[in-house]
């Protein structure tokens, strides 16, 4: 085996037996569901002394990975002003309408979120994946039902004044959800046993979990989220413990649900077809913002124009605060403002992972991997939209882009890993 295989090896058998993991196997001697391969089982029966046992300890949240946090959301809210004001005063008389609606959503989120971190347990966490869960279901079937129209598409619920968007809830739900069912039958996913064993709990257990929400999204014919969603599965799968082996025969499936959304959306196949012809397709029409976001992405240089001076947010790009804010940030920041921009998300990442690998469970270990990678995908999906290197399927930019829904939950899935990782399984 080759060298970087042998480490790849170690890192997935290191998220199987990880922190608290490994400490209740040594406890309970639970020699079954080891794998002869592993070091563990081999230390065992050649009865060579084992690591010594895990305890969890409770400190104080993770300083690094909230100044992250606390700097996207501070570059989210510079950005969000700029590249809005110009269109908040031309539609609605007052250029502070969107940033002001931002900061309600960013206090109310805080608010909501803070309590948790400080107070909330790993358990809690187990018992609200579940809430979480059935509570998306049921918003997402209560928008096929009666959800609001906004360009195009029906995503929405409208409560008041506010607008709820149930795809937001269900990536968070979905993440946490499967994580629960993973870390529970951990013990069958690693058995060779086909049926009642790794087959029936480390593939058909999950894709049904899957399946409920992704079909529902389907219905909505919401492309990007379905996107999203099964890709957030798939990883939560595979560092769960899914065999490789069945990876193949999901990406067939996956690929076929895609195209039957394509085959009965007009609307997610026309931006297919702009997004493949964009050289023919009428500037003035289909591809307006596609270009005019490449327009404003290349004129920015390296230092851009300066912060505030973009010319292409007068009308020119549309909603300059929602799914585009990143080409704006190009055009005024240029270059060097997106590098900052992906060192804070790689940061964030690396960040993530740290304490997803120091969880005080596989739970709590898979949902921060999991929450942690929605935020890379999401920056990546909306960086590719708008460099039209994928099809404009709207999809936002993380702590970013103006919105309700998907900001508020951004900070409380932030809030989530904080308080994961107050906890977590030192030596003896």
């Amino acid at each position: 085996m080759k060298k970087h295989q042998v480490y790849w090896e170690r890192f997935k058998r290191a998220l199987r037996l990880k922190g608290g993991e490994a400490a209740d196997r040594f406890n309970e001697k639970q020699d079954a569901i080891l794998e002869p391969e592993d070091p563990i089982y081999q230390k065992k029966i050649h009865g060579e002394p084992l690591p010594e046992p895990g305890v969890l300890t409770r400190g104080g949240i993770d300083v690094w990975f909230m100044l992250i946090v606390l700097g996207l959301i501070l570059y989210g809210v510079i950005m969000a002003y700029s590249a809005s004001s110009i269109y908040a005063a031309q539609y609605h008389d007052d250029s502070t309408y969107f940033i002001k609606r931002h900061l309600m959503y960013l206090g109310l989120a805080l608010a909501m979120t803070i309590p948790f971190v400080l107070m909330a347990r790993p358990w809690f966490w187990k018992f609200f994946a579940i809430c979480a869960y059935g509570g998306s279901v049921l918003l997402l079937i209560a928008v096929l039902i009666s959800g609001t129209v906004f360009g195009g598409a029906n995503r929405w619920i409208a409560i008041g004044s506010i607008t709820i968007q149930p795809s937001e809830i269900a990536k968070m739900a979905l993440i946490m959800f499967l994580a629960l069912f993973m870390s529970k039958y951990q013990k069958q996913i690693n058995t060779v046993q086909k049926f009642g064993g790794h087959f029936t709990y480390g593939v058909i257990g999950p894709v049904v979990i899957i399946g409920i929400i992704c079909g529902l999204v389907m219905l909505e014919k919401h492309l990007s989220g379905l996107i999203i969603l099964g890709v957030l599965g798939i990883v939560i799968m595979y560092l769960g413990g899914t065999k490789l082996k069945w990876f193949a025969a999901l990406g067939v499936a996956g690929t076929a649900v895609v195209s039957g959304v394509l085959l009965f959306s007009d609307y997610a196949r026309q931006r297919i077809d702009t997004w493949i012809n964009i050289d023919k397709v009428d500037p003035l029409g289909e591809a307006w913002q596609t270009l005019q976001g490449l327009y404003a992405i290349g004129s920015g240089g390296f230092f851009g124009r300066g912060l505030g001076m973009s010319q292409q947010k007068y009308g020119y790009v549309s909603q300059p605060q929602n799914d585009f804010i990143f080409t704006i940030l190009c055009e005024e920041l240029g270059m060097l403002g997106v590098l900052i921009l992906m060192t804070l998300v790689v940061l964030l990442v690396w960040r993530g992972y740290k304490i997803a690998a120091n969880a005080p469970d596989m739970f709590c270990s898979l949902t921060v991997y999991g929450l942690t990678t929605k935020v890379a995908l999401q920056t990546l999906l909306n960086i590719a939209v708008v460099t039209n290197s994928m099809p404009n399927t709207g999809i936002s930019l993380p702590f970013f882009s103006s919105g309700g829904t998907a900001l508020a939950l951004q900070i409380f899935e932030m809030g989530i890993i904080l308080s994961i990782s107050r906890y977590s399984y030192q030596k003896k």
